[in-house]
Protein backbone atom coordinates (compact mmCIF):
# COMPACT_ATOMS: atom_id res chain seq x y z
CA UNK A 1 0.00 0.00 0.00
CA UNK A 2 1.56 3.69 -0.86
CA UNK A 3 0.12 6.58 0.36
CA UNK A 4 0.31 10.11 -1.43
CA UNK A 5 -0.33 13.42 -0.83
CA UNK A 6 -2.81 15.60 -3.17
CA UNK A 7 -3.61 18.80 -3.38
CA UNK A 8 -6.59 19.94 -5.21
CA UNK A 9 -7.25 23.29 -6.91
CA UNK A 10 -10.49 22.91 -8.76
CA UNK A 11 -10.79 26.85 -9.80
CA UNK A 12 -13.09 28.84 -11.76
CA UNK A 13 -16.03 27.46 -14.55
CA UNK A 14 -15.93 24.26 -15.27
CA UNK A 15 -13.30 23.60 -13.13
CA UNK A 16 -14.90 22.17 -9.96
CA UNK A 17 -17.04 20.16 -12.29
CA UNK A 18 -14.28 17.82 -13.59
CA UNK A 19 -12.12 17.89 -11.00
CA UNK A 20 -14.48 16.36 -8.90
CA UNK A 21 -14.64 13.55 -11.57
CA UNK A 22 -10.72 13.08 -10.77
CA UNK A 23 -11.21 12.65 -7.44
CA UNK A 24 -13.67 10.77 -7.55
CA UNK A 25 -11.23 8.24 -10.34
CA UNK A 26 -8.06 8.36 -7.50
CA UNK A 27 -10.77 7.16 -4.74
CA UNK A 28 -11.24 4.17 -7.17
CA UNK A 29 -8.26 3.65 -7.86
CA UNK A 30 -7.11 3.56 -4.02
CA UNK A 31 -9.65 1.38 -2.97
CA UNK A 32 -9.24 -1.34 -5.96
CA UNK A 33 -5.32 -1.39 -5.52
CA UNK A 34 -5.09 -0.78 -2.03
CA UNK A 35 -3.57 3.04 -2.48
CA UNK A 36 -4.10 5.96 -0.13
CA UNK A 37 -4.87 9.50 -1.50
CA UNK A 38 -4.61 11.61 0.69
CA UNK A 39 -6.24 14.92 -0.90
CA UNK A 40 -6.82 18.57 0.51
CA UNK A 41 -8.68 21.25 -1.25
CA UNK A 42 -8.10 25.16 -1.95
CA UNK A 43 -9.07 27.68 -4.39
CA UNK A 44 -7.20 29.33 -7.13
CA UNK A 45 -7.75 32.00 -9.64
CA UNK A 46 -11.03 34.14 -9.42
CA UNK A 47 -12.29 31.96 -6.75
CA UNK A 48 -9.03 32.95 -4.89
CA UNK A 49 -9.32 36.44 -5.93
CA UNK A 50 -13.25 36.67 -4.57
CA UNK A 51 -11.89 35.60 -1.55
CA UNK A 52 -8.21 36.52 -0.93
CA UNK A 53 -7.07 39.13 -2.88
CA UNK A 54 -4.94 37.16 -5.18
CA UNK A 55 -5.32 34.89 -7.39
CA UNK A 56 -2.87 32.62 -5.35
CA UNK A 57 -2.05 32.78 -2.14
CA UNK A 58 1.28 31.65 -0.16
CA UNK A 59 -0.21 29.36 1.60
CA UNK A 60 -1.82 27.48 -1.52
CA UNK A 61 1.24 27.35 -3.05
CA UNK A 62 2.88 25.90 0.06
CA UNK A 63 0.98 23.22 0.44
CA UNK A 64 1.14 22.70 -3.68
CA UNK A 65 5.09 22.16 -2.80
CA UNK A 66 4.64 20.18 -0.08
CA UNK A 67 2.49 17.54 -1.65
CA UNK A 68 3.22 14.76 -3.98
CA UNK A 69 0.85 16.13 -6.96
CA UNK A 70 -1.36 19.03 -7.75
CA UNK A 71 -4.74 18.42 -9.41
CA UNK A 72 -5.74 21.74 -11.26
CA UNK A 73 -9.32 22.48 -12.68
CA UNK A 74 -9.45 26.01 -14.55
CA UNK A 75 -9.18 29.41 -13.77
CA UNK A 76 -11.11 32.67 -15.41
CA UNK A 77 -14.37 34.14 -16.68
CA UNK A 78 -16.18 36.89 -17.86
CA UNK A 79 -16.23 37.92 -14.52
CA UNK A 80 -12.49 38.68 -13.97
CA UNK A 81 -11.87 39.85 -17.84
CA UNK A 82 -10.90 43.06 -17.06
CA UNK A 83 -8.16 44.28 -19.17
CA UNK A 84 -7.07 46.65 -16.56
CA UNK A 85 -6.86 44.66 -13.36
CA UNK A 86 -3.63 43.93 -12.01
CA UNK A 87 -5.14 40.82 -10.72
CA UNK A 88 -5.90 38.23 -12.88
CA UNK A 89 -7.07 34.62 -12.60
CA UNK A 90 -4.43 33.49 -15.03
CA UNK A 91 -2.03 34.98 -12.55
CA UNK A 92 -2.49 32.02 -9.93
CA UNK A 93 -1.85 29.40 -13.16
CA UNK A 94 1.55 30.94 -13.95
CA UNK A 95 2.49 31.46 -10.25
CA UNK A 96 1.90 27.69 -9.72
CA UNK A 97 4.15 26.92 -12.41
CA UNK A 98 7.06 29.03 -11.46
CA UNK A 99 6.74 28.08 -7.98
CA UNK A 100 6.93 24.45 -8.62
CA UNK A 101 9.48 24.97 -11.64
CA UNK A 102 7.39 22.74 -13.54
CA UNK A 103 8.93 23.59 -16.56
CA UNK A 104 7.76 21.36 -19.39
CA UNK A 105 4.26 20.31 -20.04
CA UNK A 106 3.50 17.27 -21.82
CA UNK A 107 0.34 16.92 -24.03
CA UNK A 108 -0.81 14.12 -25.72
CA UNK A 109 -2.62 14.29 -28.44
CA UNK A 110 -3.96 11.04 -29.96
CA UNK A 111 -6.66 10.07 -32.56
CA UNK A 112 -8.52 7.64 -31.33
CA UNK A 113 -10.51 5.62 -34.20
CA UNK A 114 -13.84 5.75 -32.47
CA UNK A 115 -13.73 9.70 -32.38
CA UNK A 116 -12.20 10.25 -36.03
CA UNK A 117 -16.32 11.70 -37.10
CA UNK A 118 -15.98 14.05 -34.32
CA UNK A 119 -12.93 16.23 -35.83
CA UNK A 120 -13.62 18.93 -38.64
CA UNK A 121 -11.04 17.16 -40.71
CA UNK A 122 -11.31 14.04 -42.80
CA UNK A 123 -10.86 10.67 -40.81
CA UNK A 124 -8.46 9.67 -43.52
CA UNK A 125 -6.09 12.75 -42.91
CA UNK A 126 -6.35 11.95 -39.09
CA UNK A 127 -5.85 8.28 -38.98
CA UNK A 128 -2.76 6.64 -36.69
CA UNK A 129 -1.92 9.99 -35.19
CA UNK A 130 -0.05 9.55 -32.19
CA UNK A 131 1.84 13.12 -31.07
CA UNK A 132 3.48 14.07 -27.65
CA UNK A 133 3.42 17.58 -27.57
CA UNK A 134 6.15 19.02 -24.76
CA UNK A 135 6.00 22.73 -24.37
CA UNK A 136 8.47 24.91 -22.43
CA UNK A 137 6.18 26.59 -19.61
CA UNK A 138 8.02 28.66 -17.42
CA UNK A 139 10.26 31.43 -19.50
CA UNK A 140 9.39 32.66 -22.90
CA UNK A 141 6.68 35.82 -23.47
CA UNK A 142 4.89 34.50 -20.68
CA UNK A 143 7.25 35.41 -17.96
CA UNK A 144 9.74 37.56 -19.14
CA UNK A 145 10.27 41.20 -17.79
CA UNK A 146 9.04 44.21 -18.72
CA UNK A 147 6.13 43.03 -18.86
CA UNK A 148 3.01 46.21 -18.94
CA UNK A 149 0.67 48.46 -19.47
CA UNK A 150 1.67 52.20 -19.63
CA UNK A 151 1.28 55.59 -20.03
CA UNK A 152 4.13 57.69 -22.52
CA UNK A 153 3.23 60.57 -23.59
CA UNK A 154 -0.17 60.51 -22.91
CA UNK A 155 -0.41 57.53 -25.16
CA UNK A 156 -1.29 54.11 -24.08
CA UNK A 157 1.32 51.26 -24.70
CA UNK A 158 2.09 47.92 -23.47
CA UNK A 159 4.97 45.26 -24.15
CA UNK A 160 5.81 42.08 -23.69
CA UNK A 161 9.38 40.19 -23.27
CA UNK A 162 10.24 36.53 -24.97
CA UNK A 163 12.76 35.89 -22.84
CA UNK A 164 15.28 32.54 -22.99
CA UNK A 165 18.69 31.37 -21.64
CA UNK A 166 20.49 28.42 -22.90
CA UNK A 167 19.86 26.38 -20.15
CA UNK A 168 15.86 26.55 -20.42
CA UNK A 169 16.08 25.22 -24.05
CA UNK A 170 18.54 22.53 -23.12
CA UNK A 171 16.34 20.92 -20.44
CA UNK A 172 12.99 20.72 -22.77
CA UNK A 173 15.42 19.88 -25.55
CA UNK A 174 16.54 17.19 -23.36
CA UNK A 175 13.17 15.73 -22.30
CA UNK A 176 12.34 15.89 -26.44
CA UNK A 177 14.90 13.45 -27.52
CA UNK A 178 14.48 10.88 -24.35
CA UNK A 179 10.66 10.83 -25.17
CA UNK A 180 11.95 9.95 -28.66
CA UNK A 181 14.14 7.50 -28.06
CA UNK A 182 11.28 5.75 -26.19
CA UNK A 183 8.75 5.98 -29.15
CA UNK A 184 9.73 6.50 -32.74
CA UNK A 185 13.08 8.42 -32.61
CA UNK A 186 11.87 11.83 -34.25
CA UNK A 187 11.69 14.66 -32.73
CA UNK A 188 10.23 17.92 -34.30
CA UNK A 189 11.61 21.60 -32.72
CA UNK A 190 9.22 24.48 -33.69
CA UNK A 191 10.33 28.02 -33.46
CA UNK A 192 10.00 31.37 -35.55
CA UNK A 193 13.78 31.89 -36.30
CA UNK A 194 13.86 33.52 -39.37
CA UNK A 195 12.74 36.06 -37.33
CA UNK A 196 12.85 36.00 -33.39
CA UNK A 197 16.26 36.28 -31.73
CA UNK A 198 15.22 34.45 -29.05
CA UNK A 199 14.04 31.68 -31.64
CA UNK A 200 17.29 31.12 -33.01
CA UNK A 201 18.98 30.71 -29.31
CA UNK A 202 16.18 28.08 -29.17
CA UNK A 203 17.04 26.23 -32.76
CA UNK A 204 21.16 26.75 -31.78
CA UNK A 205 20.69 25.02 -28.71
CA UNK A 206 18.79 22.31 -29.69
CA UNK A 207 20.85 21.50 -32.58
CA UNK A 208 23.46 21.27 -29.79
CA UNK A 209 21.45 18.92 -27.81
CA UNK A 210 20.63 16.35 -30.74
CA UNK A 211 24.69 15.30 -30.81
CA UNK A 212 23.94 13.79 -27.64
CA UNK A 213 21.41 11.69 -29.69
CA UNK A 214 22.57 10.60 -33.37
CA UNK A 215 19.94 7.85 -32.99
CA UNK A 216 16.95 10.65 -32.82
CA UNK A 217 15.95 12.23 -36.58
CA UNK A 218 15.42 16.25 -36.02
CA UNK A 219 13.59 18.90 -37.96
CA UNK A 220 13.11 22.25 -37.42
CA UNK A 221 9.33 23.67 -38.52
CA UNK A 222 8.23 27.31 -38.50
CA UNK A 223 5.41 27.71 -36.41
CA UNK A 224 3.60 29.20 -38.86
CA UNK A 225 4.11 25.98 -41.68
CA UNK A 226 3.11 24.19 -38.29
CA UNK A 227 -0.21 25.34 -38.18
CA UNK A 228 -0.50 24.29 -41.66
CA UNK A 229 0.52 21.00 -41.71
CA UNK A 230 -0.70 19.66 -38.60
CA UNK A 231 -3.75 20.19 -40.47
CA UNK A 232 -2.56 18.36 -43.60
CA UNK A 233 -0.33 15.69 -42.27
CA UNK A 234 -0.61 15.03 -38.33
CA UNK A 235 0.46 11.81 -38.41
CA UNK A 236 3.77 12.72 -39.62
CA UNK A 237 4.49 13.98 -36.25
CA UNK A 238 5.62 12.36 -32.87
CA UNK A 239 7.68 14.03 -30.08
CA UNK A 240 7.24 17.91 -30.95
CA UNK A 241 9.15 20.64 -28.13
CA UNK A 242 8.35 24.60 -28.61
CA UNK A 243 8.62 27.75 -26.14
CA UNK A 244 5.67 28.62 -24.06
CA UNK A 245 3.20 30.56 -26.50
CA UNK A 246 3.83 28.64 -29.96
CA UNK A 247 3.36 25.43 -27.56
CA UNK A 248 0.20 26.48 -26.19
CA UNK A 249 -0.85 28.07 -29.99
CA UNK A 250 -0.11 24.68 -31.63
CA UNK A 251 -2.05 22.48 -28.88
CA UNK A 252 -4.59 24.49 -28.82
CA UNK A 253 -4.83 23.61 -32.50
CA UNK A 254 -4.09 20.07 -32.39
CA UNK A 255 -6.87 19.33 -29.78
CA UNK A 256 -9.23 19.78 -33.08
CA UNK A 257 -7.51 15.96 -34.01
CA UNK A 258 -8.83 14.71 -31.33
CA UNK A 259 -12.41 15.87 -31.92
CA UNK A 260 -12.85 18.72 -29.01
CA UNK A 261 -10.34 19.84 -26.24
CA UNK A 262 -12.65 18.03 -23.87
CA UNK A 263 -10.14 14.84 -24.88
CA UNK A 264 -6.99 16.64 -24.21
CA UNK A 265 -4.88 16.41 -20.85
CA UNK A 266 -1.99 17.56 -19.84
CA UNK A 267 1.07 16.63 -17.15
CA UNK A 268 3.23 19.98 -15.76
CA UNK A 269 6.17 18.61 -14.71
CA UNK A 270 9.96 19.66 -13.57
CA UNK A 271 13.28 17.97 -12.92
CA UNK A 272 12.36 14.46 -12.31
CA UNK A 273 14.08 12.15 -9.51
CA UNK A 274 15.93 8.78 -10.72
CA UNK A 275 13.20 6.70 -10.72
CA UNK A 276 11.43 9.53 -12.82
CA UNK A 277 8.85 10.75 -11.17
CA UNK A 278 8.30 13.71 -9.32
CA UNK A 279 6.17 16.62 -8.13
CA UNK A 280 3.51 17.40 -11.00
CA UNK A 281 0.47 19.54 -11.72
CA UNK A 282 -2.29 17.75 -14.23
CA UNK A 283 -4.87 19.55 -15.87
CA UNK A 284 -6.67 19.32 -18.52
CA UNK A 285 -6.27 21.98 -21.12
CA UNK A 286 -9.74 22.98 -22.17
CA UNK A 287 -9.93 25.96 -19.54
CA UNK A 288 -13.29 27.36 -17.72
CA UNK A 289 -15.42 27.08 -20.44
CA UNK A 290 -17.71 29.33 -18.80
CA UNK A 291 -19.90 29.33 -21.38
CA UNK A 292 -21.53 26.18 -20.04
CA UNK A 293 -20.36 25.68 -16.00
CA UNK A 294 -22.92 24.67 -14.18
CA UNK A 295 -25.19 22.62 -16.74
CA UNK A 296 -23.52 19.38 -15.91
CA UNK A 297 -22.43 18.67 -19.65
CA UNK A 298 -18.54 19.39 -19.29
CA UNK A 299 -16.72 16.55 -21.18
CA UNK A 300 -14.59 14.98 -18.02
CA UNK A 301 -12.64 12.72 -20.00
CA UNK A 302 -9.39 15.27 -20.33
CA UNK A 303 -9.53 15.57 -16.20
CA UNK A 304 -9.69 11.62 -15.85
CA UNK A 305 -7.06 11.35 -18.92
CA UNK A 306 -4.64 14.06 -16.39
CA UNK A 307 -5.19 12.39 -13.67
CA UNK A 308 -3.99 8.85 -15.53
CA UNK A 309 -1.05 10.98 -16.36
CA UNK A 310 -0.92 11.91 -12.20
CA UNK A 311 -0.83 8.28 -11.55
CA UNK A 312 2.16 7.51 -13.91
CA UNK A 313 4.23 10.75 -13.68
CA UNK A 314 4.38 11.71 -9.93
CA UNK A 315 2.90 8.20 -8.41
CA UNK A 316 5.05 5.44 -10.38
CA UNK A 317 1.65 4.08 -10.56
CA UNK A 318 1.85 2.76 -14.43
CA UNK A 319 -1.06 0.08 -14.22
CA UNK A 320 -3.43 1.98 -12.63
CA UNK A 321 -2.45 4.69 -14.79
CA UNK A 322 -3.29 2.56 -18.18
CA UNK A 323 -6.72 0.98 -15.91
CA UNK A 324 -7.81 4.48 -16.40
CA UNK A 325 -6.99 5.09 -20.05
CA UNK A 326 -8.09 1.63 -21.18
CA UNK A 327 -11.62 2.75 -19.39
CA UNK A 328 -11.66 6.02 -21.19
CA UNK A 329 -11.16 3.85 -24.18
CA UNK A 330 -13.66 1.18 -23.62
CA UNK A 331 -16.50 3.65 -22.83
CA UNK A 332 -15.84 5.76 -26.22
CA UNK A 333 -15.24 2.72 -28.33
CA UNK A 334 -18.25 1.47 -26.83
CA UNK A 335 -20.46 4.82 -28.46
CA UNK A 336 -20.62 6.81 -25.12
CA UNK A 337 -20.45 10.36 -26.06
CA UNK A 338 -20.52 13.49 -24.32
CA UNK A 339 -21.84 16.77 -26.49
CA UNK A 340 -18.77 17.98 -27.10
CA UNK A 341 -17.57 14.36 -29.08
CA UNK A 342 -21.55 13.88 -30.37
CA UNK A 343 -22.44 13.62 -33.78
CA UNK A 344 -25.51 15.44 -34.99
CA UNK A 345 -28.51 13.30 -33.46
CA UNK A 346 -26.19 11.16 -31.17
CA UNK A 347 -27.52 10.29 -27.52
CA UNK A 348 -25.50 12.70 -25.18
CA UNK A 349 -24.42 12.25 -21.48
CA UNK A 350 -23.22 14.42 -18.95
CA UNK A 351 -20.72 14.79 -16.91
CA UNK A 352 -21.56 12.68 -13.96
CA UNK A 353 -23.34 10.13 -16.70
CA UNK A 354 -19.88 9.51 -18.49
CA UNK A 355 -17.84 9.85 -15.79
CA UNK A 356 -19.77 7.00 -13.66
CA UNK A 357 -19.21 4.53 -16.52
CA UNK A 358 -15.38 4.97 -16.91
CA UNK A 359 -14.97 4.44 -13.16
CA UNK A 360 -17.92 1.84 -13.26
CA UNK A 361 -15.24 -0.20 -15.85
CA UNK A 362 -12.20 0.58 -12.98
CA UNK A 363 -14.07 -0.46 -10.14
CA UNK A 364 -15.38 -3.43 -11.91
Amino acid sequence: MATFDILVLPGDGIGPEVVAEGVRALEVIGQKYEHVFRMEHDIVGGASIDAYGTALRDETLAKAKASDAVLFGAVGGPKWDIPTASVRPEQGLLALRSGLQLWANLRPVKAEPALLHASALKPEVLEGTDIVVIRELTSGIYFGKPQERRLVDGKREAVDTNYYNEEEVARVAHLGFKLARERKHKLTSIDKANVLATSRLWREIVVEVSKEYPDVSLEHVLVDAMTMHLIRRPRDFDVVIADNMFGDIITDEASMICGSMGMLASASIGTMKEDGTGLGMYEPIHGSAPDIAGKGIANPLAMLLSTAMLLRHSCGLETEAQAIESAVAAVIEEGHRTADIASPGEKTLGTREMADLVLAKIGG
